[in-house]
């Protein structure tokens, strides 16, 4: 586990919990030594190492899981190519696109494939940061993509992720890096900025900052994360974020329309209207669990139709999957 945040230590701590040999490293000595004084607590059953290098880190290991900052990826796929490892990589950051390049470049240079690469995003991040906010169960029930480019993808190291992944409690959502940065600018990146902007809004009005309450508090919780964390994610995703907040400064100019209406309540009812569906819809019931074939382009359908995967047979040649169940008109 290279990398000790939020994310990466929840990984270690359930992949531990679960019952793996796991071995994690960070950048930061201080991270290094709060995670070897939580491995000295956990159960022995449950307990981890942490190491002084990326190469200590990955020398007996099957897989490295990538769980630093946009910005940091490439420095780390360096240091795995320098390594030799060639073991199974994957990632955990909220922008796949250029992750994907990054591989390409850095961990592959040369045309050097010993590792392979399947890029991944746990969609469960919280406002909170850093080891110590590391939670075991932080996956349960969260959907996790797993990025499948069809030519590039190698099905059979997809599949043992999988199993790796839904053994954590985890959806596995399949889907092309493509796929997977246009879809979480638009309910991942973009609320993180208007969260930010409505934030900085009210803290103008020491009155406003006395009155929030329960919408303030939810719309912007994520205003709470890092900025450079935030402006890692959605400037990596640059090409994605930008038409999404587009889109959504598009509805909001037709509120304020809306507002300047003869009869601004009855103008706002219609406007309000789409969006109070949507939410009142979300989430998607599952619909029934389904055999499927393991091949890619059924993986990817699934994917695009909202669906998930919950198992991988033991032979690999099927896969358990979930679509949303249709929704009612009634």
């Amino acid at each position: 586990m290279i990398g000790l945040g939020l994310i990466g230590g929840s990984v270690l701590r359930a992949l531990a919990a679960a019952g793996h040999r796991v071995l994690g490293y960070d950048a930061d000595p201080a991270t290094r030594a709060t995670a070897r004084t939580a491995a000295a607590k956990a159960p022995p059953a449950a307990r981890w190492q942490v190491t002084a290098t990326v190469r200590d880190a990955v020398a007996r290991a099957d897989l490295a899981v990538v769980a630093v900052p946009l910005p940091a990826v490439a420095g780390v796929l360096d240091q795995l190519a320098d390594a030799g490892f060639s073991g199974l990589v994957t990632d955990v950051t909220s922008v796949k696109g250029p992750v994907h390049q990054l591989v390409g470049q850095r961990l592959h240079r040369l045309h050097d494939r010993l590792a392979g690469f399947v890029g991944g995003h746990p969609m469960a991040g919280r406002e909170t940061s850093g080891f110590a906010a590391a939670d075991p169960e932080l996956f349960a029930d969260c959907s996790w993509v797993l990025c499948l480019e069809p030519g590039v993808t190698a099905l059979s190291d997809w599949l043992e992720l999988a199993v790796l992944v839904t053994g954590l409690g985890a959806r596995v959502v399949p889907a092309t890096p493509e796929e997977h940065d246009r879809a979480v600018a638009a309910v991942s990146h973009v609320p993180h900025l208007l969260a930010a902007a409505l934030a900085a809004t009210a803290a103008t009005d020491p009155l406003a900052g006395t009155l929030a309450a329960g919408s303030f508090r939810d719309g912007t919780r994520v205003a709470a994360t890092r900025p450079e964390l935030v402006a890692a994610m959605c400037g990596g995703n640059a090409a994605a974020v930008g038409p999404a907040l587009d889109a959504v400064l598009t509805e909001l100019a037709g509120a304020r329309t809306a507002l300047a209406a003869d009869d601004p309540i009855a103008a706002l009812r219609t406007w309000l209207t789409p969006g109070c569906a949507a939410r009142t819809a979300w989430p998607p019931a599952p619909g029934k669990p389904l055999e499927l074939p393991a091949r890619v382009e059924t993986l990817i359908r699934l994917g695009r139709a909202g669906g998930w995967v919950t198992a991988v047979a033991d032979d690999r040649r099927t896969v358990t999957g979930v679509r949303p169940a249709p929704v009612d008109p009634d």
